[in-house]
């Protein structure tokens, strides 16, 4: 009986082995990804990779897709030039990696213990109506006395409107200006042993300078890029449905002889069906709506507590670095990383709603951006329509601000989202794993081509009985009014200056308080208008003592 017992375990002891053994080599056999090859190469086989963010609520699969972008990007531009100065060094880009890693975690704490409500639903609709309102008052002065009869170009008086010392009226950007911008940034995510050495601060900055304001920027505030991008926005037309000849054979006498009593029961089965259909659409919209007025008001409001530790920019002692950072070597987050990145708003978490003493009205300045677009102050019935929302939205501005905020987080800056920006990324920049063709810009006829059907699909996406009512008795003029704020890059390049004046001093605040860094202990927020209405004066003022 003995004997027959330890053969038994003999026999589990040797079947566990090999179950053991069999799993060890599957997960041998699995190929390592792009990014623990090139940026973890001493990690064993079956390791995972270290998280890339602070946050403990962090995705595990927006980590996988941030290694993965990251992985490709250093591929192609760093290690293409490395491994003709050497092929045995391989650890440059785990060290870039390094402190990518710090940088990012970093900026993760800032992002979100950063309120972009206000950015988004004010001071970006504020800056776009100014730049809308001052470039049609440029234009109305172009043929004027205020033009010396024609001989001063509209840039040159938008510039007059909008001055900025970043920016001259040609449209050319001072480097410089945003030279210092990216140095106090690089300060404020590098860690002191990175940022130190002048030779390694002044390539990371460089690069990022080229890359924003010699690539990005130039191409964004194309016209045709705008507006190619509206139309990529907007879908593929119908046109090639519409132009289609309908396929329909004359009627015949045959088809009327065949009406009975079956074809009645036919059409009054399917008006039943889609009767039903309808009302069953009724119903989910109704039930939806409920159920996200529900989270809307049940979602909760930050404390003071939990607003002061939400803050950690707000303190002159930076957030201190993992111990082994020293080491060069990737950590998990640290634990004032992740108290820090816990206290503030995560991407699953909940969501910092206006609090009731400070109601913002985040639905103002949108609908002023929708009035100032479509000129609806121009149109009878347009604007009795645009009042009475205003009016609802002034009415129920409690409620509309937690619903805008709540849409924000949960629609737009999400973990959902990210991951496919991120996919999209890759997708457009490595088509193939690798950085595909340079894109060539369109030609003057095919701008022109460009522009045509931007009108004609902005014409068809107002339906045809609601064409008189917003577009007015003339559409083609009313669209054409929509779009020709944007057609000049001298003046697109004001409004791209100062969205990322508003977005630095969203994120870095203390960057527009006089004195730089070292006055971050004072409440920029309380310098502000609750509304965000004085935000663009503001940083015309700020941004104008800056240090270029």
């Amino acid at each position: 009986m003995g004997r027959v017992m330890a053969g038994n375990l003999r026999a589990r002891s040797t079947h566990s082995n090999s179950i053991t053994s069999n799993t060890t080599k599957h997960q041998q056999q699995q190929p390592a990804t792009l990014a623990k090859r090139l940026l973890f190469p001493h990690l064993p086989p079956g390791s995972d990779l270290p998280p890339l963010f602070a946050s403990p609520t962090c995705s595990p699969e927006l980590d996988a897709e941030a290694y993965d972008f990251l992985a490709l990007t250093l591929r192609a531009f760093v290690n293409t030039w490395w491994t003709k100065i050497t092929r045995y060094d391989k650890e440059l880009l785990p060290e870039i990696t390094i402190v990518l890693t710090a940088v990012l975690r970093t900026l993760e704490t800032r992002l979100l213990s950063t309120d972009f409500s206000l950015f988004i639903f004010s001071v970006a609709p504020t800056l776009i109506t100014q730049h809308y309102r001052d470039y049609r008052h440029a234009a109305y002065k172009v043929s004027t006395s205020y033009a010396m009869g024609g001989s001063v170009p509209l840039p040159h008086l938008f510039h007059q409107l909008q001055p900025h010392v970043a920016i001259s009226p040609e449209g050319k950007i001072d480097e410089e200006y945003f030279r210092q911008a990216f140095d106090h940034l690089l300060k404020s995510c590098l860690p002191l042993q990175d940022y130190a050495p002048e030779a390694e601060r002044y390539i990371i900055r460089e690069i990022i300078l080229k890359v924003l304001v010699k690539d990005v920027i130039p191409r964004v505030t194309q016209p045709w890029f705008i507006q190619r991008t509206i139309l990529d926005l907007l879908g593929p037309s119908l046109d090639a449905e519409s132009d289609k000849p309908p396929n329909v054979s004359p009627p015949s006498h045959a088809q009327y002889a065949h009406f009975s009593f079956h074809s009645l029961l036919v059409f009054f089965l399917s008006a039943v069906q889609s009767i039903s259909g309808m009302g069953l659409a009724v119903v989910q919209t109704y039930r939806q709506t409920l159920s996200t007025i529900k989270l809307v008001n049940h979602s909760a409001r930050p404390t003071v507590n939990q607003q002061q530790a939400s803050e950690p920019w707000r303190k002159v002692n930076p957030a201190p670095i993992s111990p082994t950072r020293s080491a060069r070597s990737i950590s998990p987050p640290s634990s004032s990383y992740a108290s820090a990145a816990s206290s503030t708003l995560s991407l699953d978490t909940d969501i910092p709603l206006p609090s009731p003493q400070r109601s913002s009205n985040y639905a103002r300045e949108p609908l002023t951006m929708i009035s100032e677009l479509f000129t609806v102050h121009e149109r009878f019935a347009t604007s009795a329509v645009m009042h009475t929302l205003c009016m609802i939205c002034a009415a129920t501005t409690p409620f509309m601000d937690r619903l805008l905020t709540y849409l924000l987080y949960t629609r737009i800056l999400c973990a959902s989202s990210l991951i496919f920006v991120l996919r999209l990324s890759k997708r457009t920049l490595f088509p193939s794993g690798y950085p595909g063709p340079p894109v060539i810009d369109p030609t003057p006829e095919e701008q022109i081509i460009i522009h045509q059907q931007l009108l004609r699909r902005l014409r068809e996406q107002v339906p045809a009985f609601l064409v008189p009512v917003i577009l007015g008795s003339s559409p083609e003029h009313t669209v054409k009014e929509i779009i020709s704020p944007l057609g000049d890059a001298a003046c697109n390049a004001h409004l791209a200056v100062f969205m990322m004046d508003a977005l630095l001093l969203s994120i870095f605040p203390e960057m527009g308080v006089e004195g730089g860094a070292g006055n971050a202990e004072v409440d920029v927020t309380e310098r502000l208008d609750d509304d965000g209405k004085d935000w663009a004066s503001e940083m015309c003022r700020t941004t104008s003592t800056m240090t270029p």
